[in-house]
């Protein structure tokens, strides 16, 4: 395999794909199984039960504790954290680690916190210094401390060809307050015949 591992770097793994770049004071221990064409930045540390699939960008400064998946095509943004013990003790350690799962295409701002166990949808996006705390829908957009969804519809890392694939995900407007939301759509936003629809969540 060809990999570049930085003069500063320590990856420990051979399970590393090809084209994948570790940067400096970044350390890879030996059970970890990373992909192709990662990027791996700056003092970022990964535990052995991690998985990291291809293509995958992880920013300085992000810690992948055993437990972690990461899909294809994620992005984790710098100083992310994961956690995988939901009541960590000193000199306390779990038989086996907590499962958390970010599915491809999904995107962590930088700061968000993920706590254990939870998993992220396909292209969904977590917003700067959010906190996950149960799991997020595929191409859902959260944000907060809890993280909540504000919308959905989170653009795909590749374009859609409308031509080879005419299924796409239409937004429609919203209107909130204290109560919930209220979603309202009419013909002229979709391309077939309705009268009139509301949602309200």
């Amino acid at each position: 395999m060809s990999f570049f591992v930085h003069p500063n770097g320590i990856a420990e793994s051979t399970a590393i794909g090809d084209g994948t770049r570790i940067w400096a004071f970044s350390h890879v221990l030996s059970g970890a199984r990373i992909g192709s064409d990662c990027n791996i930045c700056d003092h970022v540390f990964i535990e052995n039960d991690v998985v990291v699939g291809d293509r995958v960008t992880i920013k300085s400064g992000v810690q992948l504790w055993d437990g972690v998946t990461l899909g294809n095509d994620v992005f984790v943004g710098p100083n992310a954290t994961f956690s995988n013990d939901p009541f960590p003790r000193s000199k306390a350690h779990l038989a086996f680690p907590v499962r958390t799962e970010v599915e491809s295409g999904a995107s962590i701002g930088a700061g968000a916190t993920i706590l254990p166990g939870c998993r992220i949808g396909q292209h969904a996006m977590v917003g700067a210094g959010s906190v996950v705390t149960r799991d997020v829908p595929a191409n859902a957009v959260v944000i907060g401390n809890p993280a909540q969804v504000v919308r959905y519809g989170a653009p795909s890392p590749q374009p859609v060809e409308r031509a080879h694939n005419p299924s796409h995900l239409i937004e429609f407007p919203t209107f909130s307050d204290e109560r919930g939301v209220l979603a309202v759509l009419d013909e002229a936003m979709v391309p077939f015949p309705i009268r009139r629809v509301f949602f309200v969540y």
